[in-house]
């Protein structure tokens, strides 16, 4: 059931458009991501909806409600910032009963609402502490009881893990996962972490220049890019440019730039022609007759020189330069090294792990 609904929303400041016509449906209790490089409009596209920011044209609609003239405190949404924004010198409880008390909350109820919210985060029993007594992922953990203590209807999340080390990030996009899902809060994130959008989301937002280049599951994002953009972005992708010369009704046939291979691309419906561009993820990528991999050895599709191999414990990363330009693999770690750098080696892949999309017309900076 739709639950927030933007309806042709826009934003421009004079002749600078920072949001370009954005429709968009959540449903109740969906986790959304936001997701894009600095610039492209999620966290302009956030504070519309929190009330910060008032949109150019279109209209927000929470639950059937027009809140688009709506001042941010009548919304009903929590939201929490990449600062944190904690009072330092207030403590843990004063922080997280902030809100209620300035909506009059009574002092025991209010009491009970703060314990509540910091035993979510696993923070009882720290209410008397102070901000600066707190390591980074506590105090994280205090903003989001904050914003819980007042039951939203809607939590906002603003690039609120930017600040911590990789580890502490990894677990609290677990934990905070964890606890929207047993409340059913209706959560949007913004952030520029494809991981932590993957990790995290029902479905993800892809922003591109202002507005959503796609908006998917995190698997159909990732297997199924449709833009250029969507494909590049979110993880590491191989690119090769090509011509279409003829499709059928699932592959399209396509003559590489490079040493005219002939390549048989799923098209998966789209009326591909002309110039495009095939992709292919890293991990979809294999050395060919490498018996390590746990794949049956296959004839090699082109040939090449290891260029760089790097271990990052559970895989190999690494580049391999070829006539058809350079591919980057990732190998699973299997307690055998892959050939070493310098090494002449098949590289090889599925004609179903390649995808295609028209090539997008050149852009200047934006």
């Amino acid at each position: 059931m739709t639950f927030l609904t933007l309806k042709g929303i826009s934003k421009r400041y004079g002749d600078f458009t920072a949001i370009e016509q954005i429709d968009l449906d959540v449903e109740r209790g969906e986790f959304l991501s936001l997701l894009g490089p600095s610039g492209c409009g999620k966290t302009t596209t956030l504070q519309m909806i929190a009330g910060f920011v008032a949109p150019t044209t279109g209209r927000i609609l929470l639950d059937g409600r027009d809140i688009t003239q709506e001042r941010p405190e009548k919304r009903g949404m929590g939201v929490v910032f990449q600062s944190y924004a904690l009072f330092p010198h207030m403590t843990v409880d004063g922080n997280v009963g902030f809100g209620l008390e300035m909506q009059k909350v009574k002092r025991a109820q209010r009491a009970d609402r703060v314990a509540e919210a910091l035993d979510l985060v696993r923070l009882g029993g720290l209410g008397g502490r102070y901000p600066k007594e707190l390591s980074g992922g506590q105090r994280q953990r205090v903003a989001i009881a904050r914003a819980l203590a007042m039951r939203p209807e809607l939590l906002l999340l603003d690039e609120p893990m930017s600040n911590l080390d990789a580890k502490l990030r990894e677990e609290m996009h677990i934990e905070l996962r964890a606890i929207q899902r047993r409340l059913g809060i209706t959560t949007i994130l913004v952030t520029h972490d494809q991981v932590e959008a993957m990790t995290m989301s029902d479905r993800i937002a892809v922003m591109h220049r202002g507005t959503i280049a796609q908006l998917s599951t995190p698997f159909e994002a990732y297997e199924r890019p449709r833009t250029p953009f969507a494909s590049t972005f979110l993880g590491k992708t191989n690119t090769l440019a090509g011509t279409v010369l003829r499709r059928n009704a699932r592959c399209a046939e396509v003559t590489l730039d490079h040493e005219g291979t002939l390549l048989a691309v799923p098209h998966e419906g789209r009326r591909v022609q002309g110039a495009v561009t095939v992709y292919i993820r890293p991990e979809k990528v294999h050395l060919a007759n490498d018996a390590n991999n746990g794949l049956a050895a296959q004839a090699a599709r082109t040939r090449g020189r290891i260029v760089t191999r790097v271990f990052v414990g559970n895989q190999w990363l690494l580049q391999v330069d070829t006539p058809l330009g350079a591919f980057a693999l990732a190998r699973p770690n299997n307690g055998v090294p892959p050939p070493e750098e310098g090494d002449v080696v098949g590289i090889r892949w599925a004609d179903d792990d390649l995808r295609v999309l028209e090539r997008e017309p050149a852009h200047g900076q934006s």
